[in-house]
């Protein structure tokens, strides 16, 4: 039988013995050609515990959709930020994403923040951390809240173009979702700055 991974939350432990709140901020979509980026911070109640809540990725999406109603039922505070096609072809999916996070780090009552691995210049302390989603409970969880909304929002997308599969392969460039580029072209929600699609919007203009 198979080993569960669970959050060692170090950080989280480390502050909370000095009563300070923590707070988690994660993303989902960054990689996909189509769709929003969706970035959700939550902070816990100081020795909150739950070892389900682990990185989304590892998680069935069953499991996912149950915790996504216990972290916003036991967490202190959550927010969720859904960034439009349009900004990220703006700032470049990078600088999107960590204003996203900049602003909920901001905005959200904590003394520390955790990031998974990305950089913010605030006046708060920022801990950046490499797989932070398998590491802290609070990253983990807002793994959990942007995967579900993402996954959720292009369920619905895939109502309006059914051609491209996206309640299957969210966005991402599967070979299905390659074709149906080339057979009906881009949507409004195509991030046209990606490779693929700038390529494809390119072909049309020549």
């Amino acid at each position: 039988m198979k080993e569960k991974k669970y959050c060692t939350n170090e950080y989280e432990h480390q502050y909370w013995q000095q009563e300070k709140l923590v707070l988690g901020i994660d993303e989902a979509g960054r990689g996909p050609l189509a769709g929003p980026l969706v970035v959700a911070g939550v902070v816990f109640p100081i020795g909150y515990e739950n070892k389900d809540i682990y990185d989304s990725k590892a998680l069935s999406e069953k499991k996912r959709e149950a915790l996504f109603e216990v972290i916003q039922e036991d967490a202190l505070s959550f927010t969720i930020s859904i960034v439009q096609e349009k900004e990220i072809d703006r700032l470049n999916i990078y600088r999107a994403d960590q204003e996203a996070m900049k602003e909920i780090a901001l905005k959200m009552m904590a003394d520390i923040v955790l990031t998974d691995a990305m950089p913010l210049e605030i006046e708060k302390p920022v801990f950046s951390l490499i797989k932070g989603d398998q590491k802290s409970i609070s990253i983990a969880a807002g793994s959990i809240l942007a995967k579900v909304t993402r996954d959720r929002l292009m369920k619905e997308y895939d109502k309006l173009y059914p051609e491209y599969g996206f309640a299957k392969n969210k966005g991402y460039g599967t070979k299905q979702h390659m074709e149906a580029i080339q057979t009906y072209g881009i949507t409004p929600i195509h991030r046209r700055s990606f490779a693929p699609v700038a390529f494809h919007q390119e072909t049309l203009d020549l």
